[in-house]
This record gives C-alpha cells, structure tokens and sequence, in this order.
C-alpha cells in the first residue's frame, strides 16, 4: 500500500462510519505515523509504506472509527499556537477557550499598564480544573511576569500538566497542586480562571462519540450543568488578592444563570461576558 492509497483506505472507511472530517483525520493519522508533514503526503504520494505502518495506519483509523478522537491517537494538540500533549486523561483544549485565555491574558496587560503589581512583581494566577494544563501554560508563555499555578483533582491530569508544561519550557513559572477545586488551595491569587465541567448529565449521552470518549470527570456538570459553578462561584473570593478577577468559560446556554449564581453571592462587582466566533456566549468575567 502506497500513502495514496492509504489515504483512501482511510477516508472511504470514515466515510462509511459518518466520522466527520474524514480527509483531514486521516492526513493527521498518516503524518503522525510517518513523522511527516500533511504537505510530505501529497508530493509523495506513490510511496509505499511497509507492512507495520500499514497495518498501525488502520488500525488507528479503526479507532477513530470507534470513536477515539484523533488528538488521543496522536497525542498532540494545538492551543493558542503552543502544541500540548493530551490522552485519555484530559479533555482536549478546544478553540473556544482560547477566547478565555485571550481575555486573561488582556486583563493581565492591563494590569501591568496601571502598575497595579509594583510592590509584587508577578501576576499570581490560578488555573482551577486545569486537566492538561492548556490555560495556565498558554497565560504563562505570553505574560512574563506571571506565576502560575495548575490544580486539578486527577494525578493523571497532574501528569500530563508536567509534561505539557516541560514541553513549553516554563517551568520555573509553575506550581502544581492535586485538589478538589479550593481543598488545598493555601494562596491567594490576582486572578482565578476555570473551565470547569459544564455539560448536564443527561445530555452527555447525545454527544458525538469522540467528545463521549474524553473523561467523564472533566464533562459532568451535575444535573443542571451548574455544580461546579455554584462551587467556584461560592468560594472564589476567599482566594482572590483585593480587586482580583474571576474568569469562567461557561456552556453557551448558561450566561443568565451563571450571572445569577455570581450575583447572589453579593461578593462580585463588575460582572460581564463575552462571545466566542460563533457568535456564543462562552465567558464570564468579575472581581471581589
């Protein structure tokens, strides 16, 4: 089998499965495997693969298939321009949450500009339900002047978060803490962000098969998909500095009620959010 006819193997059977973009899916699977670029298939077509290859390029097109998303049989992610590594173990860094690391990252600036961190000269940030590190990691490699710690109730996130953040060459910038949200959170911190699990319990079923793959414990939001926000939202503030800021990625159906929740707590003051691309709801945005 040649790397043409490989690729049509590939994309004939995720066709035939509904698996939705076929093409790109299986380049990235073939690139991976040869350690080539996309661009490689293509002006070399009519190479021939051997027999192990082959045999571990359907394989894997078979698992994606049964619904492994791609990112998993690769290990590789991109995220805000950096490359993560990712497994079964944490939920796969999505576009949209680049909107919340964006607006993190502005918030940062701005601070700086009002020379808010004179007397401490690092931004203090805590990444709450961090899984592979992506937010923290992301913030960290474009704020200098940010200390970054990723918590996370899972050892194997705690894992990959290492990884990721070796990967990225900041490691003088991080701490890691295993925690179940606040429980061993000892710091204070100028800003808190989280993209938490959102999902409501009952809709996880009727997701796409490669987003059911991805860990239950970083989807499941409860039954209303608010049991972490009420969690967060309700203990925050005791771990933010004066005038710090809490940062949520929310669902893009949960705006009203997540502003509810920060409301009546009456320990929030200038709450707003903002859109993702499509034109969704997907952040929240307040100070103690």
């Amino acid at each position: 089998m040649n790397i043409k006819q490989a690729l049509e193997y590939g994309i004939n059977l995720l066709k035939e499965n509904d698996i939705n973009e076929p093409i790109i899916k299986t380049r990235i699977i073939l690139a991976n495997i040869l350690n080539k670029s996309k661009e490689y298939l293509l002006i070399h077509e009519n190479e021939e693969l051997s027999n192990n290859l082959t045999k571990l390029f359907k394989n894997n097109v078979k698992k994606i298939c049964n619904g492994v998303p791609v990112q998993y049989i690769t290990n590789k992610q991109e995220f805000m321009g950096l490359e993560f590594y990712v497994d079964e173990n944490v939920l796969i860094p999505q576009p949209d949450t680049e909107i919340l690391v964006e607006e993190v990252i502005n918030i940062c600036r701005d601070c700086n500009d009002q020379y808010k961190y004179r007397d401490n000269k690092y931004i203090e940030i805590l990444d709450l339900c961090t899984g592979s590190g992506a937010i923290g990691i992301s913030i960290a490699k474009n704020i200098e002047n940010s200390k970054i710690t990723l918590s996370d109730i899972s050892k194997k996130a705690l894992q990959i978060e290492k990884k990721n953040y070796i990967k990225n060459n900041i490691i003088n910038k991080i701490k890691i803490v295993e925690s179940d949200l606040f429980d061993n959170i000892n710091d204070k911190f100028d800003i808190i962000v989280s993209n938490p699990p959102y999902i409501k319990t009952d809709v996880i079923e009727t997701l796409d098969k490669d987003v059911r793959y991805e860990p239950i414990i970083a989807l499941d939001g409860g039954k209303d998909g608010l049991k972490m926000y009420r969690k967060i939202i309700n203990e925050a503030y005791k771990y933010l500095k004066p005038d710090g800021h809490l940062c949520l990625e929310i669902g893009f159906d949960q705006k009203n009620d997540v502003i509810k929740l920060i409301k009546d707590t009456k320990r929030y003051i200038n709450i707003y959010s903002k859109k993702d691309l499509a034109g969704n709801d997907r952040i929240i945005v307040c100070n103690n």
